[in-house]
């Protein structure tokens, strides 16, 4: 990866919507050359997808949760079950006192409750930690 292909990733992950003619003008290549490059970081998995910003409150899921979930079992093998409860956005294996880090989101703290009720319900969950977020100062891009 060179540094082109590193302005194109930092280029789209400002704004992926943008055109091959505006993204090309932007690194000095031109639209079918920085199409082929886009293509490649697609092919080698460096861009895993394309995708939408969308305001959670804006749609309702103003509620933002980061939940350390305590087990009595390796949790490794319980990624369908995360996965099962849509309002997890994000769910990760830590090291340290818990066993896995989910972030959710809700539309209100009751539907926040249902989701830590349904966590519980997830074999080898022993118990939960949640910190709920009052301000999102800034989310950044991944540095490159």
């Amino acid at each position: 990866m060179d540094d082109i292909d590193r302005a194109l990733i930092q280029r789209l992950q400002e704004d992926a919507g943008q055109s091959y003619a505006a993204l090309a003008a932007s690194v000095g290549l031109s639209a079918g050359a920085t199409h082929e490059r886009v293509r490649k970081l697609r092919e080698r998995g460096v861009i895993r997808r394309t995708t939408v910003e969308v305001d959670p409150a804006a749609v309702g899921s103003g509620v933002l949760a980061y939940v350390m979930v305590d087990s009595t079992a390796w949790m490794g093998d319980s990624r369908a079950a995360f996965e099962g409860i849509a309002e997890i956005q994000e769910a990760h294996i830590i090291a340290g006192s818990a066993s896995v880090m989910v972030k959710i989101r809700t539309g209100t703290t009751e539907q926040l409750q249902d989701v830590l009720r349904r966590l519980y319900a997830i074999d080898g969950v022993s118990g939960t930690q949640a910190t709920v977020v009052l301000e999102t100062f800034f989310e950044r891009p991944l540095p490159l």
